[in-house]
């Protein structure tokens, strides 16, 4: 499909799903975006829902100035994957040990290294600008420099909540490896922090929404903020470049056998800030909840933790700022989806999948996401499917 434009106070709201299916909580974040004086643009993807001061699915370009919520708290988060020489036809009928060999390599949850990752021991791990991250880490925020050991240890980590870890099959039997997680709890305090700043700044005092609080350019604030986001994004890119690193050596050992070989990665960031130029003006483009997809950009879009996910390539449609869907997207709360399902449902709505299957993960239910197919379909001007994956592992903190 193509967008349907709704009026906007500032600009007109493009949407990649029909209006009357968005919830009114998020329809209102929608139209209070589109009230910001800085804003240029503002589109609004399939898997669109309520969020913090700005929904997740949205895209909003603004001249000189951004807005810390609009980013999210888990900045950087985003997804990586890898396809791998095995084929279905290498893998165990029991799957349980996998499982547990990628769960005691990769500490979930609340979880940390017992000590820092060295990242000189990882199979073909990118090395990059490894130090100069943590040279820059004395340049971040003061108010989160208490929190280097930890963030040393959590740097290769899942987290919880909707972060994963899938073991999956394409529709030829290719085996991928496929990973959700962003900047772990450095991120969210990085986060925290200068959303405190911004909505304490007195250009920020009649917005329709304080959550909205922007930081301007030429500003010390600013300054600050886009430092420390760049530097949260990072590591965040890094975070998933070694968990990744450690699922591949857990895969080298289980199928040592098989002499498992890679191929190039995908990655990309769903969470995150970037410096774009549209219709003859420099912007900064904020996607929370949405992908780049630029012409010939690769991207990951999943679905939940019972259904497919798809590997697609980006057509570089600017009306959507170049941009699609970064997942399937909620279609109830965390609380609403505990109230309604069983760990009974999940059971049934995850067979065939080697994960968990208890209470603490019913919030993650397939029943509580939108239709993964029906969001791939609502995008088909903004990228092109080239995989359809199905998880048959799926880690979960």
């Amino acid at each position: 499909m193509s967008y349907v434009e709704v009026p906007g106070a500032q600009v007109p709201i493009r949407m990649w799903t029909d209006p009357a299916t968005v919830e009114d909580v998020a329809m209102q974040q929608l139209r209070n975006v589109a009230t910001l004086p800085w804003i240029k643009g503002l589109a609004v993807m399939p898997d669109v829902h309520f969020g913090k001061g700005a929904t997740v699915g949205s895209v909003i370009a603004m001249k000189d100035a951004v807005c810390p919520a609009a980013v999210g708290v888990d900045i950087g988060c985003g997804m990586s994957a890898v396809r791998t020489s095995l084929t279905a036809n290498d893998l165990p009928g029991d799957l349980s040990r996998l499982r547990s060999k990628i769960e005691q390599a990769i500490p979930v949850g609340a979880g940390m290294h017992r000590d820092p990752v060295d990242p000189g021991r990882l199979y073909g791990f990118p090395t990059g600008s490894w130090a100069s991250l943590w040279e820059g880490f004395d340049y971040i925020a003061d108010a989160v420099k208490f929190r280097h050991e930890r963030a040393r240890k959590q740097i290769g980590t899942l987290g919880s909540g909707n972060h994963f870890i899938e073991f999956c099959l394409d529709e030829s039997g290719s085996v991928w490896l496929m990973l959700h997680s962003g900047s772990r709890n450095i991120g969210k305090e990085l986060a925290d922090h200068h959303i405190g700043v911004a909505r304490s700044l007195p250009h920020n005092q009649n917005l329709v929404d304080r959550d909205l609080a922007v930081f301007i350019a030429q500003t010390p604030q600013m300054a600050a903020y886009r430092n420390d986001l760049f530097w949260a994004q990072e590591y965040a890119k890094y975070n998933r470049a070694i968990m990744m690193s450690l699922f591949k050596e857990v895969v080298r050992r289980e199928f040592r056998k098989a002499k498992v070989s890679f191929d190039q990665e995908i990655s990309c960031h769903h969470n995150y800030v970037a410096e774009e130029r549209y219709d003859g003006m420099d912007l900064l483009v904020t996607r929370k909840g949405a992908i780049r997809a630029g012409s010939g950009d690769y991207g990951i879009i999943p679905g939940s933790m019972g259904t497919g996910s798809y590997i697609v390539r980006g057509l570089g449609n600017e009306a959507s700022f170049n941009s699609a869907s970064h997942g399937a997207g909620r279609k109830m709360s965390r609380n609403a989806a505990k109230k309604r399902f069983s760990t009974h449902d999940l059971e049934a709505q995850t067979r065939g999948v080697e994960c968990r299957k208890d209470s603490g993960v019913v919030d993650e239910i397939p029943g509580a996401y939108k239709s993964i197919e029906q969001v791939i379909d609502q995008q088909t001007d903004l990228v092109e499917v080239v995989a359809k994956l199905k998880q048959v592992i799926c880690v979960k903190g």
